[in-house]
């Protein structure tokens, strides 16, 4: 009868232990970093989606751009949504972190706007167009004016263009290159802008009201589109598949286009 029952205890120890490990995984939560606009919020809507997926997560707000990865390169974290491939590709180098991408979900776009002129079509000789003076930011400008047909850019310029390259300048516009978040104020002064998205909704502009958009398939919004990220070696785990792909479903994209009114524009 000992023997019976010793077995018994066994096997009902043996049930509980495989349940217990079975319903700890299902309530598995993985952490992911993220900047409170917009990725936290777009996370935050997308938690329901995911849940009903089987994914569950708990969202980290971060206000820098060094503890998201630092936090996930530790295992604190299981994924973060904050940054394009060529912030995290420098800091991969500098800080020894092994993180990759696992899908690209939006770009905050630039924009063209109009200071003195009411259209692109009003453009005259000689017309000042302020653009951003660091490298990344004053390519990705002009590479909109030259998509308007505004200038021309020597070839193979690309993200590393300045006024500089600029080959064909048939306006003989005067390209003011001031600091990216003192563009906005200074529209009194030029009769055009080109700012990213963000620091006109800063300044209180709508995006909507841009003259011209940097379109999704533009060299910069596929190379500077913000990511999630995840340790080198995670990014063909299960959960993280899902996560992305609910990303990119029509329910999160209708959410970014009315939250933000093309400040932040969905990818595929």
């Amino acid at each position: 009868m000992k023997k019976v029952l010793a077995v018994l205890l066994a096997s009902v120890l043996a049930v509980a232990a495989l349940t217990g490990c079975g319903a700890k995984k299902e309530a598995a939560v993985y952490k992911i970093g993220a900047s409170v606009t917009p990725h936290a919020e777009i996370l935050n809507f997308a938690k329901e989606a995911l849940a009903k997926e089987g994914v569950n997560i708990e969202v980290v707000e971060f206000t820098d751009y060094v503890l998201p990865n630092t936090s996930l390169e530790s295992g604190d974290l299981q994924a973060n949504y904050f940054q394009h491939v060529p912030y995290l590709d420098s800091f991969n180098e500098e800080k020894g972190t092994h993180i990759v991408s696992a899908g690209i979900i939006h770009y905050e776009p630039f924009g063209m706007f109009a200071a003195k002129k009411a259209a692109i079509a009003d453009i005259a000789d000689g017309d000042k167009v302020a653009v951003p003076n660091d490298t990344t930011n004053e390519a990705r400008a002009l590479l909109l004016l030259e998509a308007q047909g505004i200038i021309k850019l020597k070839e193979g310029a690309g993200l590393t263009a300045t006024k500089q390259d600029i080959v064909e300048n048939p306006y003989n516009l005067d390209i003011v290159e001031l600091e990216a978040a003192q563009i906005a104020k200074s529209l009194e002064s030029v009769e055009y802008a080109v700012m990213n998205g963000n620091y006109a909704i800063q300044a209180g502009i709508n995006i909507a009201d841009a003259l011209a958009i940097e379109d999704a398939a533009s060299i910069g919004a596929q190379t500077y589109g913000n990511i999630i990220a995840v340790k080198a070696g995670s990014e063909n785990e299960e959960w993280v598949k899902k996560l992305v792909k609910v990303l990119h479903s029509d329910e999160v994209k209708n959410f970014i286009a009315q939250k933000y009114d093309g400040a932040v524009v969905a990818l595929d």
